[in-house]
């Protein structure tokens, strides 16, 4: 028995620290077939002992609320449903009864409030008994009627979720790789439970109906078919539903399923209930389930095939996850040729071997996953070097899971954004590498240094099929790569993010060294601070950069990819800004943008920052009465306010203006 309670607290343990690294940290650390494996076995030793613990997710639901919104408790508790993935158990279950089968959304669900025809009240789920009150961004969704027809109490459950359209617009807009959003659940969570509702509204939540709990002196004639209709005739949208019997049953999830890759929302299986209200509410319920709804996921498909390799791929925040490549097969209607293997963990206990048959699947017919290793022939090795840089890898235990980490600092997987600057528009200019590009080609590892990026055609194939990606989208970026071959020195200077070295100061050390790049490589201490605004401690950094073997190693090698263009000297004879520093802040007048005004100042010998210092001349602001941070700074130590025509005017006259502040 001893033997048995152990075998017990580690599966409750596994299941636990998967739950939590799923729904709070928003990490997998195991297969979803694997967990609906280990849960089974654990219902089984707990109904073979009778033994149930307090924590064990046969009976918790959910986990501790995070945030500081203020808190509920429900009046009925909101469970969770039983499940199954054979159809024949479904039909069982439902028997000779009438069913309504709807689509089990993955968002998040909310239990609603109205009196007198008005939204009185907004609660999350929470964890079953205790949830958020978010009242005022469920006022914000999308399609939430605040006010409708029926004026009795009225109280009702349905799911806030964020359509698949929404959540790709939404990333789209955001460049920092990090910040990107992981699912559309998570992201409708921190949407639903912002403290901010112009936040909630801005993101478009949805929300879908799916149950009346209370509603007074309204006959539903004992129908949850009804209870549906009458929701819509309030203005509700209702979660997409169909009406069967067991015989039918099959028929009608086969129409759902056939639904999934158009749906523009996500779902993570099916949901039957029983039409008949009575009958269902006299079943009761478990301490964990109700008895008159169960949830119905997909039955994985499953297929064999062989390992080729294990590839790993190299993060920004130092992880290097393992990735199975597999012989393709086809499953759910799509070719699938590579799996995450999470981690190291997951890796040893699947004993993955080179050449070993495995069972593969997709998660909820999506994600393709390992279900397990037919053969298990020995784990592969763990590399000891980072696939990106060759530095030293390390495994760490998070939690009782093992990850391998690259620790080398330098390694271009974590420094995405020198990478994101070396080919931004002012530097090597190479259009349609995002942030997003960047990293899937440095993971994918087709780029390990700078120079890498001019030898993107070579992978054509592959990029072709990566997300957002296709011919013509190729096609463009090899273009560009093509033409940002033709550069000068200011472009290359400026791309290799030398500290403190912005694109002005490029400008500036490129002039005065004739535009000649060996000099500009090899320039002094002394040469760098006898020009106008290179400081010691920029002309420190800049001498430890090109001293760095490293450095000359990446130079080097960009040096064999691109040509000079022949740099003329555009700046004016008469150079009546030389030695003089100008900010610009505010609103221009009479050119187009603040670079074209930059252009202009730099073609005359001047030089413009962005903070207003003791080393600034002048600040131009058309607004002199502006109180604006350059505005004030600028007054507060005596720095000359200056309009565009102030500017014009010396520059169509040749005047000289005074080195002044």
């Amino acid at each position: 028995m001893n033997n048995i309670k152990e075998e017990i607290k580690e599966k409750i343990d596994i299941l636990n620290r998967a739950a939590k690294a799923y729904y709070q940290e928003d990490r997998e650390i195991m297969p979803n077939i694997e967990y609906d494996r280990l849960y089974d076995e654990l219902l089984e030793l707990e109904q073979q002992t009778g033994i149930v613990f307090s924590n064990s997710p046969s009976i918790n639901v959910g986990y501790e609320l995070l945030s500081n919104l203020p808190k509920e408790r429900h009046e009925n508790p909101i469970l969770s449903l039983d499940k199954t993935k054979d159809l024949t158990v479904l039909a069982d279950w439902l028997g000779l009864k009438r069913g309504v089968l709807s689509w089990k959304l993955d968002g998040l669900t909310i239990v609603l409030t109205y009196k007198g025809g008005i939204l009185t009240k907004a609660v999350t789920r929470g964890n079953g008994e205790i949830g958020e009150v978010i009242t005022n961004n469920a006022k914000v969704f999308a399609n939430l009627p605040l006010k409708i027809s029926y004026q009795g109490d009225l109280i009702l459950r349905g799911e806030a979720i964020i359509r698949y359209s929404d959540f790709e617009r939404i990333n789209s807009e955001i460049d920092d790789v990090d910040a990107k959003y992981k699912n559309p659940r998570n992201l409708c969570s921190g949407s639903v439970r912002q403290l901010n509702n112009k936040i909630t509204k801005e993101r478009n939540v949805f929300f879908l109906a799916f149950a009346v709990m209370q509603a007074e002196d309204v006959d539903f004639q004992n129908s949850r078919l009804f209870q549906l209709e009458w929701l819509k005739t309030q203005g509700f949208d209702v979660v997409d539903y169909q009406k069967t019997t067991a015989d039918e049953l099959g028929a009608v999830v086969a129409t759902f399923a056939e639904k999934i890759p158009t749906n523009d929302f996500p779902s993570d299986g099916l949901v039957l209930m029983y039409d008949d209200i009575s009958y269902g509410e006299s079943l009761g319920a478990t301490s964990k389930f109700p008895r008159d709804a169960i949830a119905f996921k997909w039955k994985d498909e499953i297929k064999e095939t062989e390992l080729i390799e294990i590839e790993w791929s190299a993060s920004r925040t130092g992880l290097i996850n393992p990735i199975a490549v597999f012989e393709p097969v086809e499953l759910e209607g799509t070719t699938v040729s590579r799996a995450s293997v999470h981690n190291v963990s997951v890796l040893e206990k699947l004993e993955l071997g080179i050449g070993d048959k495995i069972c593969v699947y997709k998660a909820n017919m999506i994600i393709p996953q390992i279900s397990k290793n037919l053969t298990k022939s020995g784990m592969a090795s763990v590399p000891r070097q980072c696939p990106v840089c060759e530095g030293e890898t390390l495994i760490k235990q998070e939690n009782g899971v093992k990850f391998l980490y690259c620790t080398n600092p330098d390694c271009l997987a974590k420094n995405i954004k020198k990478l994101s600057h070396f080919v931004s528009r002012d530097a090597m200019n190479i259009d349609g590498l995002s942030e997003a590009t960047i990293e899937k080609l440095i993971a994918k590892g087709f780029v390990h240094e700078y120079a890498d990026l001019f030898h993107v055609e070579k992978f054509k194939e592959e990029i072709v099929e990566m997300e957002g990606f296709g011919e013509k989208s190729f096609q463009n970026l090899v273009h560009s790569v093509n033409q940002a071959r033709n550069t000068n020195a200011v472009r290359l200077l400026y791309s290799l993010g030398i500290p403190n070295i912005g694109l002005s100061n490029a400008k500036a050390i490129a002039r005065q060294f004739a535009y000649d790049w060996e000099t500009i490589a090899a320039a002094s201490l002394e040469q760098l601070t006898a020009i106008n605004g290179v400081g010691e401690i920029m002309a420190e950094a800049y001498v430890r950069f090109f001293e760095n073997a490293n450095n000359k190693k990446i130079i080097e090698d960009i040096l064999q990819e691109v040509r000079f263009e022949v740099q003329i000297e555009s700046r004016k004879e008469n150079a009546i800004f030389e030695g003089i520093n100008f900010v610009i802040t505010g609103s221009l007048e009479h050119y187009e943008n603040r670079n074209e005004l930059k252009a202009l100042i730099e073609e005359y010998g001047g030089k413009t920052t962005d903070s207003v210092t003791s080393k600034t001349n002048y600040l131009i602001n058309n607004d002199n009465l502006s109180n604006s941070t350059k505005n004030k700074k600028a007054k507060e130590i005596g720095v000359a306010i200056i309009t565009e025509g102030q500017l014009t005017e010396w520059i169509e006259t040749g005047a000289q203006p005074s080195i002044r502040k």
